[in-house]
């Protein structure tokens, strides 16, 4: 029985207690966050305990999700390491690259996990492109949503395009040679919506699009290789294969089918996996090395913003 702590019970950590008090193998232990009224309600709602303070969580617990704002998962997080605990972080895993490597190197020295929450890699949708993503050459991502009064001390770049960045780099064995961007705060003081055209040193384009002020949610990703399309609709949990049709060598049109997706919350499948990766030893699907690329790469863009800016 793996015993898990959550740090931060927000919207996220909410959501991560939920989930924790369900999962095989965990034994919820119980949340700690500064606001101790949150704690108390979260805590009853989900049958655990409420801490009044992290090192006291931290005696009890194997692993922890941390799942405070983002400017804070770094101090949270080195606490968690320093006392001999693997760690679930939100993402993106820290702000800056510095504090990225400083985790990495902890979690390494002590052998403890660090995995990193991107969920979308747990999305049954996403995991179904195994094997149907072949030599893409050019990725069109839309994440786009409504103004809601979270995260707003991140930009729209860390708080959302991260998840499809995080996509992109599971998907294409390459590097990225160029980083064009554009982006605009409207309704707070970070960016509020952004487009990245990135270049890989493959030859494959990706245009991403990320808001949080627009009217309808939109959570989809096209993927376009040699002879084939894939779109895949993240929200549905939906993915459509098109294929050109050859007789005799020659192109008679395009096939469409659906691609079987078993329906499933992605939050269990990430949770249950941090668990696994606890009890058993193994690395996580998203490691810190992992995150620590699309974190790069999210950085660029908004370098790539500023820049136009100047």
């Amino acid at each position: 029985m793996v015993h898990v702590g959550v740090v931060g019970v927000g919207a996220m950590g909410n959501h991560h207690a939920r989930v924790l008090s369900q999962v095989p193998g965990c034994e919820l232990v119980g949340l700690y966050d500064i606001d101790e009224a949150r704690v108390e309600e979260v805590s009853q709602a989900h049958g655990t305990r409420g801490y009044r303070s992290l090192d006291a969580l931290l005696e009890d617990a194997d692993g922890v999700v941390v799942a405070v704002p983002t400017p804070d998962h770094h101090a949270v997080a080195m606490r968690c390491l320093r006392a001999g605990r693997h760690i679930l972080v939100e993402k993106p895993l820290t702000p800056t690259l510095a504090e990225a490597d400083e985790l990495i190197a902890a979690a390494s020295a002590d052998d403890l996990v660090l995995q990193v929450g991107h969920i979308e890699r747990y999305n049954p949708a996403v995991m179904a492109l195994a094997g149907l993503v072949q030599r893409p050459g050019f990725i069109e991502v839309d994440r786009l949503g409504s103004f809601a009064p979270r995260s707003l001390e991140t930009d729209v770049i860390l708080d959302l395009m991260i998840h499809d960045i995080d996509i992109v780099h599971s998907l294409i064995d390459a590097e990225v040679a160029e980083v064009r961007a554009v982006g605009v705060p409207i309704l707070s003081d970070a960016l509020d919506i952004a487009n990245a055209r990135l270049a890989f040193d493959n030859g494959c384009v990706v245009n991403l699009t990320a808001s949080r002020v627009s009217a309808n949610r939109i959570r989809k990703v096209r993927i376009f290789q040699p002879e084939a399309y894939l779109s895949v609709d993240y929200t549905e949990q939906r993915v459509d294969h098109f294929e050109l049709v050859r007789q005799n060598g020659r192109p008679q049109g395009i096939a469409a089918r659906h691609v079987e997706v078993k329906s499933a919350e992605p939050l269990v499948g990430e949770l249950e996996d941090f668990v696994g990766a606890v009890a058993n030893g193994r690395p996580p699907r998203v490691d810190g090395v992992a995150a620590r690329r699309s974190l790069a790469t999210a950085l660029d863009i908004l370098a790539a913003i500023e820049a136009q800016g100047r």
